[in-house]
């Protein structure tokens, strides 16, 4: 297992921005070359194509955007 592939296997989190826009990411691409980028669903569809190309490794998490909110119990009931 290389490092970029031991690296791209961490879960994405809200701190992880995306290098276009800076809104959270959902696609980390790990480079041939070395480095990664990370990006937003919106930009991860709009450049995926290319960047699949370039890729050594893709972590795609953008399926958590279908999932259903969490909603809080936090009612408060008088």
């Amino acid at each position: 297992m290389t490092t970029a592939t031991a690296t791209s296997a961490t879960p994405l989190t809200a701190v992880d921005r995306c290098d276009r826009c800076g809104a959270q990411a959902y696609l980390r691409v790990s480079l041939q070359g070395g480095g990664e980028l990370l990006f937003c669903a919106h930009h991860a569809r709009e450049h995926g194509d290319k960047l699949r190309e370039i890729a050594a490794y893709v972590h795609d998490e953008t399926d958590r955007l279908a999932d259903s909110p969490v909603l809080s119990d936090d009612t408060d009931e008088r």
